[in-house]
């Protein structure tokens, strides 16, 4: 295993990993390549400019675009000046994104011009166009989507350009290095470094506090479970401004001296010529993704036996998906942007069918326990309840004392919000979302056990149970289900097969058969199960 790097501040975690890899690539994107040292040397002039700008330490910062390199050379030079990162969601309608500027009090945007069929000059100068809606933004810098756009025309209206990239960059070239190493000295373990946005569906989002020293140890403990090296490559196409981007799959890399391949948005042929051509060993994704990389005609002929392990969610015919791709070692994981994106990782080194059913043990420094859902009261091992952590936690929702305060119980552990039981080696199984809990008879029914089940039968390719009122029941369960291609089932033999399965009151009522262009999605591809009813 590696060592745990000595740095809890990120500019320190820079100068570490330069003289301990400083050959190794860092960062493949497109055409561009770094090695940790050049790494370092990009992010000290990026944070020369943006010093040069005026940005300092406290400014929060917002970067919007896709996978690339300058999401990680702006990130990594704005905590050498000890500002916090503001992640945009690149899927946020411009409500959606005025909220969160607006809320995070931006002082200074880094954006490409143009992504897929967004227009970001136009749709922040609508902002900005509105009076006061973005009273604290100051600057806009823009990375040209391709070459071509450098020179392109924007529908945004004349006095809202802002300056380009490069233009930022040599702002700073008067600035001397002793400057930005004073800047990072400053930089301390329990500073903010990230500001992200939950994607709610039902709320505005909430701000989470993310601090530098968990940022490092968290991420870390993380690869340890997956046994990463600094040998290791990963093709990351899930996007940056996600915990699971850049709270776990880039620090992960960065702490054990790895390779980080961005791809800048996915696409199932590119990333498989990508993950063939780079070499790669471990892949971040969702079940989705993952999906989309098996069922591609092109699979085949792409060598993949390069890749080994990574993390990802989803149900064990979905992490399954992971393993007939060539990552025999994927590792199963649970966690939430307060928890740094992971708080347990099943070990790489467990058998297959532990890996494809529990999410592993908690990471050092991290306790867990599983409590009654009305009383909150400790329950023993094997019942399911509500998963509540004590270890590294987001320090507070930004600007809301109150939400902060409700997050946690009397005895300081975080309330996720999800349901999950233990076993007796502390292994933890996830069970569902606690609003998602059906109550059927007096009986409490976690859906995903029924979806785990309905998944196992080879007609089905997904499953979502909800429940709906019932006069005499309270709730009956409903299962929305989609197939796989060219499979045909009846709805009697899919009850029949459940109640081979499943206890009878597990058994849902009712089955509704959908296609994925039916499912509710939020803004970042989130499936909004509170919304499946709006199919019945």
């Amino acid at each position: 295993m590696t060592r745990m790097p000595v740095s809890r501040t990120i500019p320190a975690l820079l100068d570490e990993q330069a003289k301990n890899f400083a050959h190794r690539e860092a960062i493949v994107a497109g055409a561009q390549r770094l090695s940790y040292m050049a790494l370092r040397t990009e992010v000290r002039r990026a944070a020369k400019g943006l010093m040069a700008l005026g940005i300092q330490s406290g400014d929060h910062v917002a970067i919007l675009m896709g996978n690339r390199v300058e999401w990680v050379l702006a990130f990594l030079a704005l905590q050498q000046l000890g500002a916090t990162t503001v992640g945009l969601n690149t899927w946020a309608t411009p409500r959606e994104m005025e909220h969160v500027l607006a809320h995070a009090e931006v002082t200074c945007l880094i954006a490409v011009d143009q992504f897929r069929r967004n227009d970001y000059r136009a749709m922040i100068a609508g902002m900005q166009a509105r009076n006061a809606v973005l009273p604290r933004l100051r600057h806009t810098i823009w990375v040209a989507a391709d070459a071509t756009s450098a020179n392109a025309e924007s529908t945004a209206p004349a006095g809202h350009e802002g300056m380009s990239w490069d233009t930022m960059v040599a702002l700073g070239q008067d600035i001397v290095d002793a400057r930005i190493d004073a800047a990072g000295s400053a930089v301390h373990a329990d500073d903010v470094a990230m500001l992200l946005y939950t994607s709610g569906s039902t709320a505005s989002p909430k701000g989470i506090l993310l601090q530098q020293g968990k940022w490092i140890q968290n991420a870390f403990e993380i690869g340890e479970r997956q046994q990463v090296t600094a040998a290791d490559r990963l093709w990351l196409a899930v996007s940056l401004f996600w915990s699971f981007g850049c709270v776990n799959a880039l620090p992960n890399l960065l702490t054990h001296g790895g390779c980080v391949v961005l791809q800048e948005h996915f696409n199932a042929g590119e990333a498989l010529s990508l993950i063939e051509h780079e070499r790669c060993t471990l892949l971040y994704g969702t079940p989705n993704m993952v999906q989309a990389l098996v069922e591609h005609a092109d699979r085949a002929k792409h060598d993949l036996t390069t890749l080994r392990s990574g993390a990802m969610i989803g149900s064990p015919e979905q992490l399954m998906g992971a393993v007939k791709l060539g990552a025999s070692q994927i590792c199963n994981v649970y966690g939430l942007s307060e928890t740094y994106g992971n708080c347990t990782v099943v070990d790489a080194g467990e058998p297959l069918s532990v890996r494809l059913q529990s999410v592993g043990t908690p990471l050092p420094g991290v306790n867990l326990r599983i409590c009654h859902i009305e009383t909150g009261v400790q329950i023993p091992v094997g019942e399911v309840g509500e998963i509540r952590v004590q270890g590294p936690l987001f320090s507070a929702y930004y600007k809301d004392e109150e939400k902060t305060r409700e997050a946690f119980d009397a005895q300081g552990f975080f309330c996720t919000g999800d349901l999950g039981t233990l076993d007796m080696q502390g292994r933890l199984y996830y069970r569902g979302r606690l609003k998602e809990m059906v109550k059927s008879g007096g009986i409490n029914i976690a859906p995903i056990e029924v979806e785990e089940t309905l998944m196992r039968h080879p007609a089905v390719r997904s499953a979502y149970v909800i429940g709906l009122p019932d006069p005499s029941l309270d709730e009956i369960l409903v299962a929305i289900v989609i197939l796989n291609p060219a499979s045909s089932v009846t709805t009697e033999e899919l009850s029949l097969f459940c109640k081979k399965e499943l206890a009878a009151y597990k058994v849902p009522a009712r089955f509704r058969f959908a296609t994925d262009d039916e499912l509710p999605l939020t803004t970042t591809g989130k499936l909004q199960k509170m919304k499946l009813k709006s199919l019945l």
